[in-house]
């Protein structure tokens, strides 16, 4: 069987799996026991990358992981976001600890700021006594690894916390055919980050509903390959059944890249589906902001707005 390409994670020294296994999904299945069996199986398969977040199903999600990779820790490189949304180091800290009891383990790999949706995001975690400052704390108390952050919105707001002079190790946004000319986080803020030095991170390879695969705009396979094609370190990609994990397994082991010319093909050939956003909601709606963001932020919740 052909093995799973290991990239660098950034300047870090560390390599990781091409492919990560998404937290948000590990909290989907029904059972905890075929959650776990999914997990194993993925780990078993050659992926080492496993996100997470402090706020995924009200911390189902970190739970379910600590208990398939509780004998297992050292294989995994794991990562798990911190969900502040503008409120302060403390409660940052406070999570931390609540992501390590729940994940089983003394040290996260990787947590990273989750969410940056809002302009003025990256002026609330910088300000004194804010997130950033936690992440250096966890850095110095040996609970975690490396620090970066996290968003799907806007990548101006990405570049807003990259101009800030912060020593970040990663970065995670979405990346996917259809962003390649579509406010384009492939276009403006992976340049950025190789300028850095800062690993670069993919999700949403299919707009995080799969809406463009159903419409015919894309094929799976093409989805994921377009990604793993880029110069990232890992593409993180939620697979809550048996049947999406050997889907994805098709094209990571032994993975073959696009080369330009292809790649250039295929954005061109999804333009015109990309325009107006219709396939990414979350970069020209509010439908994906997360509750705790929305209400830090004065939003009332989802289910309080009128369609």
């Amino acid at each position: 069987m052909s093995t799973i390409p290991l990239r660098p994670l950034g300047r870090t020294g560390v390599t990781v799996s091409a492919l990560g296994l998404g937290g948000y999904h590990i909290g989907l299945t029904k059972e905890e026991s075929e959650s776990i069996r999914i997990q194993h199986a993925a780990l078993d398969a050659g992926i080492n990358f496993f996100d997470n977040a402090w706020e995924y199903h009200d911390g189902l999600s970190e739970e379910r992981m600590g208990k398939a990779i509780a004998d297992r820790r050292e294989k995994v490189f794991l990562m798990t976001k911190v969900c502040t949304h503008g409120r302060d180091k403390h409660e940052a800290m406070r999570q931390l600890e609540d992501s390590l009891r729940r994940l089983q383990t003394d040290h996260i790999d990787l947590w990273q700021v989750h969410e940056l949706a809002y302009d003025n995001d990256p002026a609330l975690h910088f300000v004194p006594d804010g997130v950033i400052e936690a992440l250096d704390q966890a850095k110095q108390q040996g609970k975690v690894r490396f620090v970066g952050f996290t968003g799907h919105k806007s990548p101006e707001i990405h570049l807003d916390m990259l101009s800030r002079g912060y020593p970040f190790d990663a970065c995670l946004m979405p990346l996917n055919v259809l962003d390649g000319t579509f406010r384009s986080f492939e276009q403006k803020v992976l340049p950025e980050l190789a300028r850095q030095g800062v690993a670069a991170l993919g999700m949403k390879s299919m707009g995080g509903s799969s809406d463009m695969v159903r419409a015919g705009v894309v094929t799976a396979q093409e989805a994921l390959r377009y990604v793993m094609s880029l110069p990232i370190a890992t593409l993180v990609s939620g697979m809550a059944s048996q049947r999406v994990l050997e889907q994805n397994l098709a094209v990571a082991q032994g993975f073959t890249p696009f080369n330009e010319a292809e790649m250039q093909a295929l954005r061109e050939r999804c333009r015109a589906a990309a325009a107006d956003g219709r396939f990414e909601l979350y970069k020209v709606s509010a439908k994906h902001e997360g509750p705790i963001g929305r209400a830090q932020h004065g939003f009332p919740p989802q289910s309080a707005m009128v369609d």
